[in-house]
């Protein structure tokens, strides 16, 4: 399920040249489309721990692969930017509030071993970014019509079979305290923000990057074939990267360890815009792939390793729906920029100087103590704190 709802977000970035294409429009405007579908992504994932509150979570999950099924149809008919637009934002819901449900559920099936679940669920969403790419190729021989209509077909198999399976297994009951979102949300506030500024600006960085990379890399003298294929090897690279990454993270300190990356992130990124030749770009793209997909499973680890149960779900909601609205616009933001003249070196080299002053600030504030989990800031120094206050 977590392939098929993570394809449907990442099979537009391989698209976005179709569309310009065949809806005669502008980098602008098939950012827009590829914006769409991170918009509907963030769009339900608070509404999502509302209702997690009242409702198990894998029927949440089974929920989101009937929504899948029918948006994959809805958009494989598109036949205006409108709908096609529609269709994104339609996809991007499902996979909202799939992350929303079963994030959580899988960190509670293990909950000793809570990196290396995240990132064997990582690595199967991961996979589904690297044929995306091979996916289109393929479809584009008939239409790019033909990509939505598999991913529809196999969203209701596999939603069929998670309801058979589910049948069958005990669940873990770690969530049933966590019944007030607002409650949750205001205890957890300081991991949240904490989580929504490391991801939400590294992702708005890496939206932009992504879904614009087949034409970045034409602009570096690629062909449009090689171009389209850097993709897969940015989205390869991650696969790997989401299991070691996963049980560094059960090893390492949280926070350190996810400016680590966040900084490695920005220098490869900067490193790409002074980048020519296919033989060096491959091997930045590569990088870039790694690094950039080691945050996820870290940045779910810390959250999940550290929220206890009864605020887990609310708490993760509130941060998965800031994170999601903080990203979703950079793949608009580098259309709008583009269309207006600027070139995609200065626009990736900038966004990578921002993100070098976002790891220096936290790296300050986290040695003055102030951050979650560290010296004088920690949650679960606090959560000492109060418990002593209950004994006095």
């Amino acid at each position: 399920m977590v392939f098929l709802v993570n394809l449907a977000r990442v099979i537009f970035a391989p698209l976005v040249g179709e569309f310009i294409t065949v809806f005669d429009v502008g980098e602008a405007t098939a950012g827009a489309i590829a914006t769409a579908v991170w918009f509907g992504s963030a769009l339900p994932r608070l509404p999502a721990g509302w209702l997690l509150t009242r409702v198990p979570r894998h029927r949440v999950i089974l929920g989101t692969g009937l929504v899948l099924t029918g948006a994959s149809a809805f958009t494989a008919t598109a036949d205006t930017v409108l709908t096609l637009a529609a269709g994104a934002l339609l996809m991007g819901l499902s996979s909202g509030v799939y992350f929303v449900a079963a994030n959580p559920l899988v960190s509670e099936l293990y909950p000793q071993d809570v990196g290396r679940a995240m990132g064997i669920h990582g690595m199967a969403s991961q996979v589904a970014a690297v044929i995306a790419a091979p996916l289109v190729t393929l479809a584009l021989v008939y239409s790019w019509r033909v990509a939505f209509v598999c991913i529809g077909v196999a969203a209701f198999v596999v939603t069929v079979a998670l309801f058979v399976t589910a049948r069958r297994t005990d669940l873990p009951t770690a969530g049933a305290d966590d019944r007030d979102l607002l409650a949750g949300i205001k205890r957890e506030w300081r991991l949240i923000v904490v989580g929504v500024v490391i991801l939400g600006t590294t992702g708005f960085v890496w939206q932009g990057l992504f879904n614009f990379y087949e034409l970045y890399m034409r602009t570096k003298g690629l062909s449009p074939a090689m171009a389209k294929n850097t993709l897969t090897v940015v989205f390869a690279a991650g696969v790997p990267a989401f299991f070691v990454s996963g049980r560094l993270a059960d090893r390492l300190p949280h926070v350190p360890y996810l400016l680590g990356i966040v900084a490695t992130f920005a220098a490869c990124v900067f490193l790409l815009t002074t980048t020519t030749g296919f033989l060096a770009l491959f091997v930045v793209t590569a990088a870039i792939g790694y690094v950039i997909h080691s945050l996820f499973p870290a940045m779910d680890t810390f959250l999940l390793d550290t929220m206890p149960d009864e605020t887990r779900g609310s708490a993760y909601a509130a941060y998965s729906t800031g994170m999601m609205f903080s990203q979703a616009g950079g793949s608009g933001t580098v259309g709008t920029l583009v269309e207006r003249g600027i070139a995609y070196d200065t626009v990736f080299a900038g966004f990578a100087l921002c993100l070098v002053g976002i790891v220096a600030v936290l790296g300050a504030l986290r040695l003055l103590g102030r951050l979650p989990g560290t010296a004088g800031g920690s949650v679960v120094a606090d959560r000492l704190g109060e418990r002593e206050s209950d004994c006095d």
